[in-house]
């Protein structure tokens, strides 16, 4: 199913060019045109999905062995040092286009590509009450 209206519809199914590494009948991969490094790449499948809530489990059980084949294939070409594979989910989490995509964003020692957290402390109480209720 494709929404009229997604930008990132438009870009999967090729009605907008694009830089595109790769493509299958499911899922199209392009460069990010606001890149966070030199290859940063988006997996864009070609079926509207919001996020990751809505993404049906056969499309989850192909995006990661995707994510994998294009990492070491880019990891290859640009001689990078690592790689982020980053998938948001909804405003609150950083989703900007409400398409499920993924970024592969290569890495390299000393870059300034920020995409940190402060760290906290996992308490004893909230611990437990999170493995509890999973476990309910």
């Amino acid at each position: 199913m494709k929404d009229e209206n997604c930008i990132f519809c438009k870009l999967a199914n090729g009605d907008i060019e694009t830089a595109t590494l790769y493509e299958d009948d499911k899922f199209r991969v392009i460069l990010d045109a606001s890149p966070a490094a030199k290859g940063h790449a988006l997996i864009i499948p070609k079926d509207h999905y919001r996020n990751l809530f809505d993404l049906e489990d056969e499309v989850a059980r192909e995006v990661m062995p995707l994510a994998k084949k294009m990492v070491n294939k880019l990891k290859d070409i640009l001689g990078c040092d690592g790689y982020n594979i980053i998938q948001n989910n909804e405003a609150s989490a950083g989703q900007t286009v409400f398409h499920f995509h993924m970024h592969l964003i290569p890495r390299n020692s000393g870059d300034k590509v920020g995409l940190g957290w402060k760290m906290g402390a996992l308490s004893e109480t909230d611990k437990n009450e999170l493995v509890e209720k999973m476990n309910a």
